[in-house]
């Protein structure tokens, strides 16, 4: 128990760094963009960058960890991750700090999903929601806790050091990897699917690039065009060669599992809006509000509150309402939260965001417990790691998407009006439309069974009283 409650530390404690890196810099964005002399919602490359990176390496993680150990990758990843943000904070322009990110991205590609595999591999079903409520900390603190300390190193020192606080963290890190995570490996040996990595992972970047390029103007429309086209081909072809290949790089038959299919695609419906409001709301505050970086990311700081408060929860309500729904009716109450800054004016108090974040971080949290328990509870153990792999790769494109919809969202909205500036009202509609689609996760929650992972959530649905035993023994 104790050996277990330590892997679980450390692999909550990386996500933790994974996650928080994901975000800090969207309170430092208008910083760096007045040190570059560049426009923050185009300096949004250096958000996209990474989530890109991630969302084209993570496929590889399962089988490395297969093979080579989830230890030796464990280490390798943070060791990766290190070296980037040692990158990321001696970057002068855009393209460096662009690429920078990049190879933080490939380190976390590593991180995050060795370690998921790690706790699935070493915990019991049963328990499984405990250990998830722990690692859904992390993945919501961090996003939150991004914004503060990133206002607060901003204002006060330089962006830089954003970036060179990973590295004690790292070194860190490494000693405790060595001393705690065991070495894990898939029980049958897989050979590479090489082309199947490259052409999903071209797909991916190819597609995920024009699309968060759409209408801001920072590059040719033709070009942009060709990025999606050619980017579809390639996720094309990757789709026939899976279906002919004993051990594709990303295990699309997972989809035919109900409860997979439909947890992971109600959860990167989700993720839209989630991963949309830590960019909306540090520039929200910074430029619509006039706050400092610092002060901004106080503000946030609200939904890690909330999150870790529900860790406490989430156990005892999985059990009791099962996880259909918990996911149908939370879709909801999350979405509102979300969307909720779409009413907020100038005359609007900064407690007002405080509450919709404290609230909204406590229900987050329950979401992300259920749907990432819900995804894995019918995979067996042999399918485990390409189960998170594909997860991964589905979270992080769903964030990247997110962003660029708040962004683009941005965008459109002040070319209408025809103004220079951003303005309340152009976050206001930015809120509306991601929390449309985070209502849309509703969707695919309402079509699970009302039984879906009972084995890992423990409830159990009364039936009918038999009219027969009843009578008897009236």
């Amino acid at each position: 128990m104790k050996s277990r409650t330590l892997t679980l530390l450390v692999v909550a404690c990386a996500l933790f760094m994974e996650n928080l890196d994901a975000t800090v810099l969207s309170t430092a964005l208008p910083a760096i963009a007045a040190d570059f002399g560049e426009d923050p919602i185009r300096l949004k490359l250096a958000l996209t960058s990474y989530l890109i990176s991630l969302a084209v390496f993570i496929p590889a993680s399962g089988w490395l960890a297969d093979t080579y150990g989830a230890r030796l990758v464990f280490r390798m990843a943070i060791l990766v991750f290190t070296t980037g943000s040692i990158a990321c904070g001696l970057s002068d322009t855009i393209p460096q700090i662009v690429a920078a990110r990049v190879l933080q991205g490939m380190g976390g590609a590593m991180m995050v999903p060795v370690g998921r595999l790690v706790v699935m591999r070493t915990i019991p079903k049963s328990e499984l929601i405990g250990a998830m409520a722990w690692l859904t900390v992390p993945a919501l603190t961090g996003p939150m806790l991004g914004p503060p300390l990133g206002g607060f190193i901003t204002t006060y020192f330089s962006w830089r050091w954003i970036f060179w606080v990973n590295v004690p963290i790292g070194v860190i890190g490494l000693v405790f990897a060595t001393m705690v995570i065991p070495d894990v490996r898939g029980e049958v040996r897989r050979r590479f699917d090489a082309l199947g990595f490259v052409l999903s992972g071209a797909g991916l970047a190819l597609v995920v690039s024009g699309g968060t390029n759409l209408g801001l103007g920072v590059i040719p429309q033709w070009a942009i065009l060709t990025m999606l086209a050619s980017g579809t081909v390639l996720l094309v072809a990757y789709y026939l060669h899976a279906r002919r290949t004993e051990a594709p790089i990303l295990d699309l038959s997972l989809f035919a599992i109900p409860t997979y299919r439909l947890a992971i695609l109600g959860a990167a419906l989700f993720r839209v809006g989630v991963g949309a409001t830590p960019f909306l709301i540090p520039l929200m505050l910074q430029i619509v509000y006039g706050l400092t970086p610092f002060a901004s990311g106080l503000t946030t700081f609200a939904a890690a509150a909330g999150a870790i408060t529900m860790k406490f929860f989430a156990p005892p309500i999985v059990r009791r309402l099962g996880f259909r729904s918990i996911l149908i009716v939370n879709s909801l109450i999350c979405a509102a939260f979300i969307g909720a800054p779409a009413a907020f004016t100038l005359a609007t108090p900064i407690i007002a965001f405080t509450l919709v974040l404290l609230f909204g971080g406590f229900f987050r949290s329950l979401q992300f417990t259920s749907a990432n328990s819900l995804s894995i509870a019918d995979v067996d153990s042999p399918r485990m790691s390409g189960a998170t792999s594909m997860s991964s790769v589905i979270q992080q494109l769903s964030v990247s998407v997110g962003i660029s919809l708040a962004a683009m969202s941005l965008e459109l909205s002040r070319l209408t009006r025809g103004s220079h500036d951003l303005a309340v009202a152009d976050f206001s509609v930015a809120f509306l439309v991601v929390g449309i689609a985070t209502a849309a996760a509703v969707i695919p929650f309402i079509l699970l069974p009302k039984d879906a992972g009972q084995e890992v959530s423990g409830h159990r649905r009364r039936l009918a009283p038999d009219p027969v035993t009843a009578a008897r023994e009236r």
